[in-house]
Parts: C-alpha cells; structure tokens; sequence
C-alpha cells in the first residue's frame, strides 16, 4: 500500500458512540484534509439490501450486490468536510442513518466478500488524495494499516448509549434505551468478533478514551498529535 506512505493519512477507529464521525470530521477540517466516513459505505448496501428486499441470510447475493455498488462520498454544500452519500446516483445521507439501517448493518458488515470488496474502494478514494481523515472500525489494522496518525477512539458503554440515545432524538426517532443497550451489546460483539476486520487497537495507535472529554479536547488532542509529527 504504497499510496498511504506518499500522504498524509490520519486513520481512526472506534466502537459505535465513541464520537468517530463528529470528531473525523473537525479534525479533517482543522487540518485541512478530506474526510471519509467509511461506515456510511456498509450503511448505504445495507439499505440497498433492504431496498431489494434481500434476506440479509442470503450473503452470496449480498456479497455480489457489494461488487458492483455504486457509492460515492462528496463534500456537501454547507462544508467540505461534511459527507454526502450517493447511492445509485441519489442522495441517501439521512436514509442510511435510519435506526432499522443502524439495526440490520451488523449483517453486512460481518462478510469477508463485502469488506473485501468495499476495502478496495476505500484504499482507491485515499490514493487521490493529498490528505485524509479515514474512520471507521479497521482502518488502522486493514484498510490503512501503515497510516502515519493511528488514532484509537473509546468511551463507556453507558456514555456511548446515551449519544445514541442523543443522536436518534434529535431526528425525531425516540427508541427505547433497552433497545438501544441491546443493539449496541449486539453491534460490538459483531465488531469485535467478526472473522475479517474486526475492531481492534492497533500496534503503535494512540488511544483516547472520549467519555469525559468534550469534543473540542479530543480534536485538539489528535491535531496537536499530528502536526507534531508533521
């Protein structure tokens, strides 16, 4: 992978509700690179499965949905550094963070055939550029493993719930903080677990536990980090 030793790539991963996305995003501001949300990939074919009506057990024909998906991330209008998603050519950025694709993206996610397949286009969107700020759950051990900034996200279970919690309530889905705690258990033990690329902290990554850290302290924590080593 010779394209993440020739720019500058800050890799990020993290469990759900460690505060990834938001953090991502300011970071790649401040230092003016690109940010790309790698989780909104798996969200979009989850919702394209669901939109085919694809039993999420039938992973052959999801693998090979994986393989010809047409996804792109583009800076929105209101900031460079906030993700459009286009699915098929359509704008799918508050779809895919419906809580029934929040639910179901544990299943494709999981498969070897899909991350491989979404893996090469997320090394190919980082070859064309000359800074990014990639985050998801194996940046740093798959997709860019010989990144120069490996950040490792954390919080509690409790505080992760309680933004998930935070985040469905200011789009007006009020769920049950049962279901919430149980889709998070099931989310992680997905994550952790799974066969190929499963989250885990990476040989070398700094890691910060954001649980009483505002925002704004984490950020300047990783750009501090990084333009240190600049």
């Amino acid at each position: 992978m010779k394209f993440t030793e020739q720019l500058n790539a800050v890799a990020i991963d993290g469990p759900a509700g460690s505060g990834k996305s938001t953090i991502s995003k300011l970071v790649a501001e401040k230092l003016g690179f690109t940010y790309i949300d790698t989780g909104a990939m798996y969200r979009a074919l989850t919702l394209k499965v669901m939109e085919e009506k694809i039993d999420f057990s039938n992973e052959e024909k999801i693998i090979n949905l994986s393989k010809n998906i047409d996804i792109k991330l583009l800076p929105a209008r209101d900031g460079i550094n906030t993700i459009k998603v286009l699915l098929d050519g359509k704008d799918v950025s508050e779809k895919i963070r419906a809580a029934d694709v929040t639910r179901n993206v544990k299943y494709t996610a999981k498969l070897k055939g899909v991350r491989e397949n979404l893996v090469a286009l997320q090394r190919l969107m980082a070859e064309k550029l000359s800074g990014v700020v990639m985050e998801g759950r194996d940046i740093t051990t798959v997709v860019l493993p010989t990144a120069k900034y490996k950040i490792y996200l954390d919080a509690s279970f409790e505080e992760r719930v309680k933004r998930r919690l935070l985040e469905f309530e200011k789009k007006g889905e009020i769920l049950p903080v049962e279901e919430l705690e149980k889709d998070l258990e099931e989310r992680d033990n997905s994550d952790f677990t799974r066969d190929v690329g499963p989250l885990k902290k990476a040989e070398g990554a700094i890691v910060i536990d954001t649980t009483n850290l505002s925002i704004s302290d984490v950020v300047t924590r990783i750009t501090d980090y990084v333009k240190k080593k600049l």
